[in-house]
């Protein structure tokens, strides 16, 4: 894909004849281009289908594995001994409906969130789907929103477009009628038309946008380090298998079905099958869980990121207040005239035809009441901070060009309006100055700020989020760091922080320095930012991650684009600009800054429950290689039958490693997955191995005679059952009632087995006498012993 240059204009490339480049297409034209195919076919957000889904869940490495076995129990072995299969289908089953559910829940979603472009027909505007235009559509453009097809300019009032994302160029580039306009761009000022010239897959950007908005599986640490045990674990039952079967099948002179089912019972416990369905399925809940709260995940290992997120920063307006603002003063500076000025005020509202919130309170409190001829106007611009245009009074006035922008960019560093400005910015209320530019300078000109003379300061007052307070206050308590990094007035920001309960220095942006380390300083330092430019913005998360910090940006408007796709996790509001919502992760549908608590809950609670489960299915993988191993070296018929196995497996690991997989867990997620994962599963294997082997070989020297194997597989099931109800016990920690009667619940679920004479003829589970059994079980005590020793220990070694 070849870059562009910023502000390439179009030769080669000219839109088909429109009847008006006024009134766009007529309804019969659109018609004919959809009969013939030139439609914005791609999707804007796509989910998995459903045949993906099964694919993705039936035809796994594993299940491969599991499946050959289960095909080998069922023809040589009673059914019991061919219960794992059952399992897995069950297991997949699950998965496949977990993530269907998930599927549906997320296109949903991807209906009220998605990007509604105003298309001009028939000389009227409209908001249509994306994949509702067709090639030549007359498509207008203002601040934030997002060029979702290539086109070329038609018109252009101050039109200036972010080009970064696709360019690398982080200036806005200005464009006039004639000059190429690429999906992926977005406005940061202005307005304006393009029509369109590339649709559907001939977009520059096309396949790019719907790579990036689609619900995807990768790219996650907590999967990648699965992937990475799972290629451990399968290096490690190759080489085992094949000397078990050799074990089993060659140098024992056993029955044949009975070797054959022994060894499946050998391998089988290898894999660890229900680990890739409990993360998918924990995965799954959790998008369920927060589209329930109006919560869009757009890419699925956002919510483990925000799990590890330790900064959170956070834009004032949109997120801390709500978008709109009240006008609550005007006060006249000199001698003006207050009647001319709110004349002057109802001008510059009606001038821009896509006021932001700042404008449209003017605006509502200040309506156009003149008949002034508009000769020209500035947009906003959060880098230039003001706005401007150029009036002819008429009957006698003159032309007079007026800007209106923040009083500390406008004003010389002495002007005495400024002392009053900083006075009420301290109450926490927006001041903009409104100023009359100097004579013969248009208002465009890069030095129109210079020599102003000052007219009226207004003052504006903020709508608090009623929520945020306590947004704020949980961030503090699960010990994530708030950045306040806003475009207005640093000490009006503060304030408004404050009012919030955020306590800490505010700092002015333009005094931050351009050095990366020593931003990263500044940074840690102070706690609300004011006056940031969309490039600090920026920079100010680079810095922050130069420090090892997992950052999260929240934002709603075009001045914060740079910065969420910069973020380990970008965070959009519902409601915000187009850009935002397309480069983020996660939208707030219902612009809810309370519903962060949520997703940071539900990460958290993903992670730290997979972690948990993860340990426990390693465990088993563990030791049942090494009791492979020692069988291999001693010649000796393997302890257990598959129904064993699959007895011990579902009461110690699948049934509870369920319920703690979906439990509450507000621990905020640790890196290095498979470092702590094996640490705690490698000891915890290697005990339970070397004691239930050493039942094994006790049990064998102490039965003789006819049904002397069945007593010893009985006794070493004992012992791994009550090693491996421990291990649930400590995976449990800390207890709550219904974790308690969990572990309680599947111990009495063995108990059962054991006493009632049917199961145990089902399971080949009968303990013979008394000696053996409390052998057993005094073994599995010192076993479980060492465990809590070893693992106290290793989570001291974690916690240094």
């Amino acid at each position: 894909m070849t870059h562009l240059e910023a502000g390439d204009r179009v030769d080669a490339v000219q839109p088909a004849r429109v009847t008006s480049p006024v009134t766009g297409l007529t309804s019969a034209e659109v018609a004919q281009r959809v009969a013939g195919g030139q439609i914005n076919d791609v999707p804007v957000r796509s989910s998995r289908s459903l045949t993906e889904i099964v694919r993705a869940n039936v035809f796994t490495r594993f299940n491969a594995i599991i499946g050959v076995l289960w095909v080998i129990m069922l023809a040589v072995a009673p059914i019991q001994d061919s219960l794992f299969g059952f399992v897995i289908l069950a297991n997949t089953g699950i998965g496949i409906v977990q993530e269907w559910r998930a599927k549906k829940t997320l296109d949903s979603l991807a209906v009220i969130g998605e990007v509604r472009p105003t298309v001009r027909r028939d000389g009227k505007a409209a908001e249509i789907a994306t994949s509702g235009i067709v090639l030549d559509d007359l498509i207008e453009i203002g601040p934030g929103d997002k060029a979702v097809v290539d086109g070329v300019c038609v018109e252009a009032d101050g039109l200036e477009i972010d080009e970064s994302l696709l360019t690398g160029e982080a200036d806005p580039v200005v464009k006039q009628p004639g000059d190429r306009i690429m999906s992926g761009s977005f406005v940061v000022a202005g307005g304006g038309s393009f029509q369109a010239t590339r649709v559907g897959r001939e977009a520059y950007a096309a396949q790019l946008a719907e790579e990036a908005s689609r619900f995807t599986l990768v790219h996650s640490e907590l999967r990648t380090g699965i992937s990475t045990i799972l290629k451990y674990v399968t290096w490690m039952m190759i080489p085992t298998a094949i000397g078990l079967i050799i074990s089993q099948l060659v140098v024992k002179d056993n029955e044949l079905k009975d070797s054959i089912a022994r060894t499946v019972g050998g391998i089988v416990p290898m894999v660890p099958e229900g680990l890739v369905l409990l993360t998918s399925v924990a995965f799954a809940i959790g998008v369920i869980r927060l589209g329930r709260k109006q919560c869009l995940v757009q890419e699925l290992p956002a919510i483990e990121g925000l799990a590890r997120v330790d900064t959170v920063c956070l834009d004032k307006t949109g997120t801390l207040t709500e978008g709109g603002m009240d006008v609550t003063g005007l006060h006249v500076l000199g001698d003006g005239d207050e009647a001319y000025i709110r004349r002057v005020l109802g001008e510059l509202g009606s001038a821009d035809p896509r006021p932001n919130a700042s404008l449209q309170a003017i605006i509502d409190a200040y309506p156009d009441t003149t008949d002034w001829r508009l000769t020209d106007t500035l947009p906003f611009s959060s880098a230039r901070k003001y706005s401007g245009a150029t009036f002819d009074e008429g009957a006698g006035g003159e032309a007079a060009t007026w800007l209106l922008g923040a009083p500390d960019v406008l004003l010389e560093p002495r002007d005495p309006a400024l002392a009053e400005t900083v006075r009420m910015n301290e109450e926490g209320l927006r001041v903009l100055l409104l100023a009359r530019v100097r004579e013969g300078v248009d208002v465009d000109d890069p030095e129109a700020a210079r020599g102003v003379r000052p007219a009226a300061l207004v003052v504006l007052e903020q709508r608090l989020r009623p929520d945020a307070a306590d947004t704020l206050r949980y961030f503090a308590e699960q010990d994530v760091r708030a950045k306040v990094i806003s475009g207005d007035n640093a000490v009006s920001v503060g304030a408004v922080a404050a009012k919030l309960g955020l306590s800490g220095t505010a700092v002015d942006a333009r005094g931050l320095p351009a050095d990366r380390d020593a931003m990263a300083g500044a940074m840690d330092e102070g706690t609300v930012f004011g006056r940031v430019t969309p490039q600090q913005k920026r920079n100010m998360v680079g810095a922050l991650q130069s420090r090892g910090r997992t950052v999260a940006m929240t934002g709603d408007g075009v001045n914060d684009v740079l910065a969420l796709k910069d973020a380990d996790i970008g965070v959009a509001m519902g409601s915000g600009s187009e850009a935002t919502r397309a480069v983020a992760q996660i939208v707030l549908l219902n612009n809810s800054f309370a519903t962060l608590p949520s997703v940071v809950a539900e990460g958290r609670r993903v992670i730290g429950n997979i972690t948990r489960v993860a340990t426990l299915f390693l465990v088993k993988t563990v030791y049942s290689v090494l009791l492979a191993v020692l069988v291999v070296i001693s010649q000796v018929e393997y302890p257990f039958l598959p129904r064993h196995l699959t007895l011990l497996s579902t009461l110690t690991i699948g049934v509870p490693a369920f319920f703690l997989a979906l439990a509450p867990n507000k621990e905020r997620a640790r890196p290095n997955f498979v470092r702590r994962v094996m640490r705690y599963a490698i000891p915890g294997g290697l005990v339970a191995a070397l004691a239930t082997f050493a039942t094994y070989l006790l049990a064998r020297e102490y039965y003789t005679g006819a049904g002397s194997l069945e007593a010893e597989t009985s006794a070493a099931t004992l012992t791994l059952f009550l090693i491996s109800i421990w291990v649930l016990a400590i995976i449990a920690r800390p207890y709550t009632w219904w974790r308690i009667g969990l572990v309680a619940a599947m111990g009495g679920a063995f108990v059962v087995v054991l006493v009632v004479p049917w199961l145990q003829h089902f399971f080949a589970l009968k303990l013979v006498g008394m000696t053996m059994p409390w052998t057993a079980a005094g073994i599995a005590v010192v076993a479980a012993g060492m465990l809590e020793l070893l693992w106290r220990r290793v989570d001291r070694r974690l916690r240094e």
